[in-house]
């Protein structure tokens, strides 16, 4: 099977928009995907017909809902090859679930100089997080580099991480697409008594993953990245390090009993899930991932790399040396995101003269500044292709990658 673009495009509501007259042409995935029409009617189903808190209603609506909620669980649990669903915790997004992890996991076991090791190419969400716990506790961070072609330099990656207690890596680059030896690092870290935390918000949209395969110990990824609303997130953790950690939040729904002299947390997940949950967001998520199993992980995979491969081409050929693509060139080893920058032009200016075609791409430094000082700019360009992209999308950015170069006359 391969992905037919022509009828999922027809499955996205919004991309039948045209903002001055011209149909819109989504090139920023990698920062929130679009969502189809079984994921908003799956939202939308759930306000109409279930609406009601959960775990607490002996009545048939929060029943339902509670149904929901638990069976959104498990298809998470399946989709990332969870050994249980208890392994699943809920949150509102990636950062969440990264944050989670330092202040609960982290605040009980590392303290000063205590190493964590992160990668040059690390989103700010798995960066902060260690930093702010460095300023409170005296922990190192200790940086894995990356080469001149995008690829993390594991030459050194033993001696980084002897004597750390946890690496935090990227599975996928959201600037240079670039796909991390997670398996491989997951190997190293145990073999030196570290734990290791990986960021597949980038990784799991895109192609299979298997928390057990990578034998990783923490997994965090966000649902709007992967056809589901935004507000949920998950956070994967192997259940006897969950069931160490303290709660990271207080309040009903974390607790089986409270009392004047202390409280008892409640059992895995719901120890981690204070408060209301994002029953209609979880909804949201399930159908996301019924939509992309339906498809094939695989052939979405196979799809970007044909689009990737062929738009890295097409780049090169319109634009030789004018043009700077980051990132490796082996659609092997990355990801659908094309970050560039193009000689004379800033990046907020290709942005915006694309606006005028309604071609959305992103520019900036896309929350990893660090990255941005390694390779020593201040911004890219990005486009980033998913499902709903095809060769034409290419052309038309292209195209107004040439009407931009005119305008500023480069």
């Amino acid at each position: 099977m391969s992905i037919n673009v022509d009828e999922v495009k027809k499955d996205f509501p919004v991309l039948q928009r045209k903002i001055n007259g011209k149909k819109m042409v989504y090139l920023d995935s990698a920062n929130t995907s679009q969502k189809p029409v079984s994921v908003i009617s799956a939202i939308n189903d759930y306000y109409t017909n279930f609406n009601a808190n959960v775990h607490r209603g002996s009545y048939q609506l929060s029943v339902e809902a509670t149904e929901i909620l638990e069976g959104a669980r498990d298809t998470v649990a399946s989709f990332i090859n969870a050994r249980k669903r208890s392994e699943i915790v809920f949150t509102k997004n990636a950062t969440e679930a990264i944050n989670l992890v330092a202040q609960t996991w982290g605040r009980e076991n590392l303290g000063k100089g205590d190493v964590v090791v992160l990668t040059e190419m690390e989103h700010h969400a798995n960066i902060v997080p260690w930093q702010m716990l460095a300023a409170e506790k005296g922990i190192e961070i200790r940086w894995i580099k990356i080469d001149s072609h995008g690829y993390l330099d594991v030459s050194e990656v033993d001696q980084l991480i002897n004597g750390a207690k946890l690496v935090c890596v990227t599975a996928m680059s959201n600037v240079l697409g670039t796909l991390t030896p997670v398996a491989e690092l997951a190997a190293r870290a145990h073999n030196a008594g570290a734990l290791i935390l990986a960021d597949a918000s980038q990784l799991t949209p895109h192609r299979l993953t298997d928390v057990q395969g990578l034998d990783v110990d923490f997994l965090a990824f966000t649902g709007h990245k992967l056809l589901g609303p935004m507000g949920i997130g998950v956070l994967w953790g192997k259940e006897e390090l969950l069931d160490e950690m303290p709660p990271f939040l207080g309040g009903g729904e974390m607790i089986l009993n409270v009392s004047k002299e202390g409280f008892i947390p409640n059992e895995l997940p719901w120890k981690f899930e204070a408060g209301t949950p994002m029953v209609a967001e979880a909804a949201g998520l399930a159908a996301a991932i019924d939509y992309l199993e339906n498809l094939g992980m695989d052939n979405i995979r196979e799809h970007e790399m044909q689009l990737t491969a062929s738009a890295l081409q097409k780049f090169s050929e319109r634009f030789g040396e004018e043009i700077t693509i980051f990132g490796p060139t082996n659609t092997e080893d990355r990801g659908g995101v094309i970050s560039f920058t193009l000689e004379g032009v800033h990046p907020h200016d290709i942005s915006q003269v694309l606006n005028e075609d309604n071609v959305c791409i992103r520019a900036g430094h896309h929350c990893a500044k660090p990255l941005m000082d390694v390779l020593g700019v201040p911004a890219t360009s990005r486009a980033s292709m998913y499902i709903y992209n095809d060769e034409s999308d290419i052309d038309v950015l292209l195209e107004g990658l040439s009407r931009t170069k005119s305008i500023f006359g480069t």
